[in-house]
């Protein structure tokens, strides 16, 4: 029960309240940032997808830590998922400096994601760390194309995006070390296809 509390209050907070970072946001003061009406539409755009892969990130951390019995591995999950807020805090407070909004879709992208990470959490331990890798390791290339595609005078999101994809690789490297399982071909082909569909949709509603 306790358990089902905590992940129901992480998806109220998630959903619904404003995230709190735990470290400063990495946008440096001394970098203004001055965009043009399409350039805040098309940086907007990317930061919601870059919002919508964090909602996401919250999903699927909790939804580990409550399926593993291994209190240790737990642990694990909850520390990612709390490194995870700052980046959720951090492309909200963008999203707003943009003038842009997050998805419209994105209690449907927390329940998806969930459900994926209580199925790996359920498939085993090794299983869970594997998707973990390969979701870190999709999102961080993921976010080094965003690196390309911001607009070069965008300093602050770029700043943002650069330190989320510094964190991502880490995830992916301390779940590895934690005896991740390398997961089939297949399977790592599925994710990429629905995580193109997550971003193309994202970036628009």
């Amino acid at each position: 029960m306790d358990k089902l509390i905590i992940a129901a209050d992480a998806a109220l907070r998630t959903l619904f309240a404003k995230p709190r970072a735990g470290r400063v946001c990495p946008t440096l003061p001394d970098q203004g940032t001055e965009l043009s009406a399409a350039e805040k539409a098309e940086a907007g755009a990317l930061m919601r997808v870059n919002h919508v892969g964090e909602v996401c990130a919250q999903a699927l951390y909790t939804a580990q830590a409550f399926a593993t019995s291994n209190a240790a591995l737990r642990t694990h999950f909850i520390q990612a998922s709390t490194e995870e807020t700052d980046h959720l805090a951090w492309t909200s407070q963008r999203l707003e400096e943009l003038g842009a909004r997050p998805s419209l879709l994105n209690p449907l992208w927390y329940a998806g994601a969930f459900g994926l990470g209580l199925l790996a959490g359920r498939l085993g331990d090794r299983v869970s760390l594997g998707f973990v890798v390969e979701t870190e390791t999709q999102v961080e290339a993921h976010l080094q194309s965003h690196l390309s595609l911001l607009p070069t005078n965008d300093h602050a999101s770029r700043a943002i995006v650069a330190q989320m994809k510094d964190d991502e690789a880490r995830h992916a490297l301390e779940a590895r070390q934690a005896g991740a399982l390398e997961l089939p071909a297949p399977v790592k082909a599925l994710m990429t296809a629905a995580a193109k569909v997550m971003t193309t949709v994202a970036q628009r509603v």
